[in-house]
């Protein structure tokens, strides 16, 4: 699943698009930051047969969520994610804990890193990468006067930037989509750092938000679920087939 094109790198440069997906509880990332497909997924509270099953096929990244709702793991279940992630990275998805908190859970659970929904500062997100933690920084898409600031601010000290929809009441998520030229813009504003699209996202949907937006990488999680939490390992498995067989858009 590549597209020949010029991606932006940190360092100037270029690199061959291609995309990766990322599964959070179970949660689809699309990544072009190499020239070969990888998929990423965040485990769901369902265990580690899910998170196996992922990485089975292709998974880029793994994870687990500790942000609350009903994908919500214990430290001891995303240990066992780990344990059956068969050396895939697993990231752990935070709401609003304290640094304190997310390093003891990152060290005792042996996760890769961090995706942050909370208001966490930039010194923090600092600490985590300075103990070499991948740090995503999630931001909610809704008012286009703040969109380039926002993206620019959650961009430091990050190594992906993730948006979805703002919500009343919330910083997002929810499977609630963002529409497609809302989220084309936040990529053309975007820093050069990995861009994640994430919200609604299903396997009658991916294809076009791929060919329309170019993210680096699609976050899945509700829109592969057959009940709150519970994966359906055909659409889990669709999904990652059309995100392969898609092309964004030159």
């Amino acid at each position: 699943m590549s597209r020949m094109g010029a991606v932006r790198t940190a360092s100037g440069g270029t690199l061959r698009h291609s995309v990766q997906a990322l599964v959070i509880g179970v949660v689809l990332l699309i990544s072009t930051a190499s020239a070969t497909l990888g998929l990423a997924l965040l485990a769901a509270a369902n265990g580690p047969f899910n998170q196996a099953f992922a990485a089975q096929h292709g998974a880029w990244r793994l994870g687990v969520v500790f942000a609350g709702g009903p994908r919500v793991v214990t430290v001891e279940q995303a240990r066992a994610i780990v344990a059956a992630a068969a050396g895939v990275p697993v990231l752990g998805v935070f709401g609003s804990q304290p640094l304190a908190t997310i390093l003891e859970v990152l060290g005792s659970a042996g996760l890769a890193g961090a995706q942050l929904h909370g208001d966490i500062t930039d010194i923090e997100a600092g600490e985590l990468r300075r103990r070499r933690y991948d740090v995503w920084r999630v931001v909610p898409v809704g008012d286009e006067a703040t969109l380039a600031a926002d993206l620019a601010y959650a961009a430091l000290e990050a190594d992906a930037i993730v948006i979805e929809a703002r919500r009343p009441g919330g910083s997002g998520g929810r499977g609630i989509p963002i529409p497609l030229d809302v989220a084309a813009a936040a990529r053309r504003a975007a820093p050069p750092v990995r861009f994640v699209l994430a919200g609604g996202l299903t396997p009658e949907s991916v294809g076009e938000a791929i060919r329309v937006v170019a993210p680096d990488v699609v976050d899945v999680s509700s829109g592969i679920e057959h009940a709150p939490g519970v994966k359906d390992h055909v659409r889990l498995a669709r999904f990652l087939e059309i995100v392969r067989a898609t092309h964004p858009a030159d």
